[in-house]
């Protein structure tokens, strides 16, 4: 298996043209940090590159010579500021508790790997020697600070790609500046295979989450805790009311004729009702909860109009609407909803990286927007 986590000796493929972008954004990434030698920009760019080319090297080694993996491996631990060839140990052990185990200690490659790794330290400890003579002053306010941000923000990014079990993220804005590190239940499916290769294989069977690792921790504050805040605020029910009006209304003209209108998980402040109560007067509408105590708090708000029903929903199905709203906080596969849309027009709420157009931003601050979703059939079925 040694081979299929690229530190065989065997031939493996290779990408030259995706190898050459790595060492070529590697090398730009060195000269940011003389151009450019802030604490901000030593944190992201050591978080950054740690989980992206440093990673893809210690599974695809991008050089076929030893030696020149070697050299290349001592660039990245000066860039990084810790020994790579450690790194790619802990990480091997890490996809070893799947099976696929790092040479066991004792053997010529683990020696081999000793010295590199001591080779590597010596060139940080004379690095960080002569910045302490040359640049004492930069060393301590700058240089150290950012290296000690980037190891905590990859110390996120790990605990959070696992924290649920390996999960995976989704999102395309992230995947394309990651090159593909969001899927990491398939990374962890199979460790050997080219980050080009993951999106061919999606399972869609494992835990996923809404955000990228480093700011998973978010999903730890609840959308429902932020929407029992808006409930005590009326400053908080106007500001929430505004944002999501204005969205709605540039996106509902490509809804086509919209009479019946199904809002999925619109209980506690039912703002979405209200809104479009207020676009569509004519629409009959209806609010759908599988929490009877959301519909509850729900229905003060209300005039009598909407109806409520409580009734819990399920990606992949299909509602009798026109026109269906997704909330944020939908439980299941979200990707379901644009692979395979409930009714002829969904609005989705999403985070304010996943744009698919037509989009419209509801608040930056809120880091939210609404998408249109529309079938490639004619029409979605109906149950």
């Amino acid at each position: 298996m040694a081979s299929a986590l690229g530190i065989g000796s065997a031939p493996v493929a290779r990408y030259p043209a995706w190898d050459a972008l790595f060492v070529a954004l590697s090398i730009l990434h060195g000269g940011v940090l003389l151009l450019l030698p802030i604490a901000p920009v030593i944190a992201i760019g050591q978080w950054w590159n740690a989980n992206t080319i440093s990673h893809n090297f210690i599974h695809r080694p991008f050089f076929r010579r030893p030696a020149a993996n070697r050299a290349y491996a001592a660039y990245l631990t000066l860039v990084l500021g810790f020994p790579q060839t450690l790194w790619r140990l802990r990480h091997l052990r890490h996809h070893g508790e799947i099976g696929r185990a790092a040479p066991a200690r004792g053997s010529g490659r683990a020696v081999a790997d000793a010295r590199y790794i001591a080779a590597e330290v010596a060139l940080l400890v004379a690095l960080w020697t002569g910045l302490a003579f040359l640049a004492t002053s930069w060393l301590l306010t700058a240089y150290l600070p950012g290296w000690a941000i980037g190891l905590g923000l990859c110390h996120l990014q790990g605990h959070y790609e696992h924290a649920r079990g390996t999960t995976s993220h989704y999102g395309r804005v992230y995947n394309f500046l990651f090159f593909n590190d969001g899927l990491h239940v398939e990374h962890h499916a199979r460790p050997g295979a080219h980050w080009t290769e993951l999106a061919r294989n999606v399972r869609g069977d494992g835990p996923t989450s809404r955000w990228p690792p480093v700011l998973r921790w978010l999903d730890r504050l609840g959308l429902e805790g932020l929407e029992r805040l808006v409930l005590r605020s009326r400053v908080l029910q106007r500001f929430v009311l505004r944002a999501h009006e204005r969205a709605m209304r540039r996106l509902l003209p490509a809804a086509g004729t919209v009479r019946r209108v199904v809002v999925v998980g619109g209980g506690l402040f039912p703002r979405t009702a209200l809104i479009l109560e207020k676009l569509l007067p004519d629409a009959e509408i209806a609010v759908l909860d599988a929490s009877v105590d959301h519909l509850n708090v729900a229905r003060p708000f209300l005039n009598g109009r909407v109806r409520l029903v409580h009734r819990a929903f399920e990606p992949g199905s299909a509602l009798d609407a026109d026109l269906a709203v997704i909330p944020l906080s939908l439980s299941g596969d979200r990707r379901r909803i644009y692979e395979r849309p409930p009714a002829p027009a969904v609005l989705v709420h999403d985070w304010i990286f996943a744009v698919h157009r037509p989009s419209a931003v509801v608040s930056w601050l809120l880091l939210k927007r609404l998408n249109l979703v529309r079938p490639t059939s004619a029409s979605a079925r109906r149950v």
